[in-house]
């Protein structure tokens, strides 16, 4: 999906302009959640059977760990929210994160390595699949999460975010987005903030449509995912 150049504006009058586009999409805002419910719905009864294989497959490879992990996130307007994953990594990831962090490869506000030493057998084929992201249907049915958005941050990374970035939060965070249907792991996050911004300024059912459409292209690629 090929994206528009996005030139930073003043961060006070890009802030107000993009403020009022979110404000003046209310009709959109309601479709989309009629359709992020129904699409949440259908989508956790027909995975069911996935869920059921992959929750199996993570407790034989380590049987006393949880099937699922769940992370605080920041959605909406800087709310906070747990956002549900199956576990592809080791129990302790959280503590071991500390050493990993000057192996850090992408930029900015985020931690991405590939061959991460804290991942188990099954997660890396679940997070190369993205089959570890399909929990958050459930953030969806909540009303915590969208089909389609900006990916919600870590509260550590939102400490880093400077007032242009900040506008990420002035929409309902996704499952996909303009970023992970065009790139995933093949940007950087000063990039990744641009792609978002560019989807928050021109949202619509078609961009959405579009996004989820490609979205599966690219997850069945299997591309750029770490």
């Amino acid at each position: 999906m090929k994206i528009p150049s996005v030139e930073q504006e003043s961060v006070d009058s890009s802030s107000m302009l993009l403020e009022n586009k979110v404000n003046n999409k209310l009709v959109y805002s309601k479709a989309k959640r009629s359709i992020d419910v129904i699409g949440a719905i259908l989508g956790l009864l027909i995975l069911l059977p996935i869920f059921l294989v992959i929750g199996i497959l993570i407790k034989i490879e380590d049987p006393k760990g949880p099937v699922f992990f769940k992370q605080v996130r920041v959605g909406k307007d800087g709310s906070e929210f747990n956002m549900y994953k199956f576990r592809s990594m080791v129990t302790d990831a959280e503590e071991k994160l500390a050493e990993l962090l000057t192996l850090n490869q992408v930029s900015g506000a985020m931690f991405k390595m590939k061959n991460d030493p804290r991942v188990t057998k099954i997660g890396r084929f679940i997070r190369k699949t993205s089959i570890d992201e399909l929990p958050q249907l459930w953030n969806v049915l909540k009303g915590e999460m969208s089909l389609v958005g900006p990916r919600p941050p870590l509260l550590r990374e939102v400490n880093e975010y400077t007032n242009y970035q900040m506008q990420r939060l002035l929409v309902t965070p996704g499952c996909t987005g303009i970023w992970q249907a065009s790139a995933r792991s093949s940007v950087g996050f000063e990039e990744m903030v641009e792609m978002d911004l560019y989807y928050i300024r021109n949202r619509s059912l078609f961009l959405d449509f579009k996004i989820i459409l490609k979205t599966v292209t690219v997850f069945l690629g299997s591309k750029n995912a770490f």
